[in-house]
């Protein structure tokens, strides 16, 4: 069957008439199609608008089949924690992961009883104190093979060489947590290039300590983040894939890297959590069509504190919907022969690669400024909303009340989420005992002023302001000092510095004007790409507001 049979094949030269036509429209004067339509990512790779080609690239097929459905607790309390593991397992779970940093790992006994460690896999992240977790893991199963799993130890461990013998069956030793790189704020690549210096650092540790480099290469995983940007995510993990291939090429080990995928905790909202669902559902599918062994989709309340059960519940069935009824994993590498991810695969391997060769001359430190110039850059793009947050920077509620959940470490790592700045300005207006108000003093009939009148009153509403929409002469009993004009050019060209001076007459401290231009009588303007946190910052500032 052929797909294409019934139309004629175009070219791209007739695209390139087509999409101009249409640029033309918008006022684009140019003749570059591909470079107005194009894009770029915070790794500086091109996404162009048109693939009409694709690189050769070698294929390296990631895992096949059912993934392991991965459940992370963190929750304090042993026996809380045995309760929710023991229900995951009974409800689709395949493998734990224990974040035994809030939790003693002398508690081990408990929290795992009743559970088959000849069955289901156990990964242990207990940071300086990998080692007591590691031996607790180990005598719980003293006689017994593992069938999986990880003692979870750091690349730079200095324990790590001791264990480097101890791990039995199918059990690994080393995590490559990538994930704490993407929290920082790393960039695709950077996060890859991360992955394979810190794997590479394992692997000298391991064979230092006497195991030969076959084992070595066996006993490291590889933990990546799965972001709600789906094309992204499936090229990063087939590009993780294709680097440490090339590891293993030239160190002499085999080529299979095994990967664990980690819905992103920076994308998570506090506000609006519900959003989390649809960012987590598009990860999780992103990091099973990029052919990831194991997947932890976090639960949607988890910036919120622990999760409850029910969270953790359709975190689980998420995955199960995904791969029983969407039958997202009877494919082995669908996104194979896109020439889009085909060429994003390869952009993002060599970005890193050569990242990575930095890195090996420089030291890593390389990597870490260029993931704090990544951080800086994505703040702003947050900050003016090229970086839209559903529920949080845009489209927020101001009447919406978030569940309440026990203090803890929900998210794992301590991530940097892009939504903080906005959620810590909601939370200041929150506590006031009377919310912050601006009024939006509106010129000429509704069709005229109801579009930039709701684009101020979503920008204000981002950091937890009210505003109340009038005509200019009802602004002093809005009992608020700050003011925005709202209406069309044309109307603030007649009008805006009459009315900027009534207002000024009438009590106002400060007066905006949504739109562009300068009018006398006005302090500031807003706009799309405005620096919208400065805006809010400004505005409490103006209010009296200690944020």
């Amino acid at each position: 069957m052929e797909l294409a049979a019934g139309f004629d094949p175009g070219s791209r030269e007739e695209w390139r008439a087509l999409a101009l036509s249409v640029l033309r429209k918008s006022g684009y004067e140019g003749d570059d199609p591909e470079g107005r339509l194009a894009t770029r990512t915070y790794d500086d790779v091109t996404i162009a608008p048109l693939y009409d080609e694709a690189p050769e690239l070698p294929r390296l097929v990631g895992h096949a089949g059912p993934w392991d459905v991965r459940q992370r607790h963190a929750h304090p309390d042993p026996r809380v924690t045995r309760e929710a593991i023991l229900a995951d397992l009974e409800n689709g779970v395949s493998s734990i992961w224990l974040d035994l940093t809030s939790i003693d790992p002398a508690a081990l006994p408990v929290v795992l009883d009743g559970v088959l460690l000849d069955l289901a896999p156990v990964v242990l992240d207990a940071g300086n104190r990998a080692a007591r977790a590691a031996h607790a893991l180990l005598q719980l199963n003293e006689a017994g093979e593992f069938p999986g799993g990880n003692l979870g130890f750091a690349p730079g461990d200095p324990d790590l060489a001791d264990f480097a013998g101890r791990a039995r069956g199918r059990l690994r030793l080393v995590v490559v947590d990538a994930l704490a790189y993407h929290d920082r704020g790393a960039a695709d690549a950077q996060e890859l290039a991360a992955s394979i210096t810190q794997g590479v650092q394992a692997l000298r540790r391991l064979t230092e300590a006497g195991l030969p480099v076959e084992r070595a290469f066996e006993l490291i995983e590889f933990r990546y983040a799965a972001t709600a940007d789906q094309f992204l995510t499936i090229a990063k993990l087939r590009a993780a894939r294709r680097l440490w291939a090339r590891v293993a090429e030239v160190a002499g080990g085999p080529p299979a890297q095994l990967q664990h995928a980690v819905t992103s905790g920076a994308m998570m909202t506090a506000r609006d959590p519900w959003v989390n669902l649809l960012r987590t559902t598009l990860a999780c599918f992103a990091a099973g069509a990029g052919g990831a062994d194991a997947v932890t989709v976090q639960p949607f309340d988890a910036a919120l504190g622990l999760p409850d059960a029910f969270a953790r519940r359709i975190a689980r069935n998420t995955q199960s919907l995904l791969v029983e009824e969407a039958g997202v994993a009877r494919v082995a590498d669908p996104a194979g022969g896109s020439w889009y991810v085909e060429h994003l695969t390869d952009d993002l391997a060599n970005r890193a690669w050569e990242l990575f060769r930095q890195a090996e001359r420089q030291g890593e430190r390389v990597i870490e400024e260029a993931v704090a110039a990544t951080r800086a850059r994505r703040a702003g793009d947050v900050a003016r909303r090229r970086h839209p947050i559903t529920g949080v920077s845009e489209f927020p509620n101001l009447a919406e009340r978030p569940p309440v959940r026990e203090p803890g470490r929900g998210l794992a790592g301590e991530p940097v989420r892009h939504a903080e700045p906005y959620e810590h300005l909601r939370d200041v207006a929150d506590r006031q005992e009377n919310r912050p108000v601006v009024f939006l003093a509106t010129l000429g009939p509704i069709a005229v002023h109801t579009a930039r009148a709701t684009f101020a009153a979503n920008l204000f509403a981002a950091g937890g302001i009210a505003t109340v929409a009038g005509a200019p002469e009802e602004f002093a009993d809005a009992g608020t000092p700050v003011a925005c004009i709202c209406s069309s050019d044309r109307l603030y060209a007649d009008q805006a510095a009459q009315v900027a001076a009534a207002l000024r007459e009438a009590g106002a401290r400060k007066v905006w004007l949504a739109g562009k231009g300068e009018y006398e009588g006005v302090d500031a303007t807003l706009f799309a790409g405005c620096d919208a946190l400065k805006v809010l910052e400004t505005t409490f500032d103006d209010l009296g507001v200690d944020r």
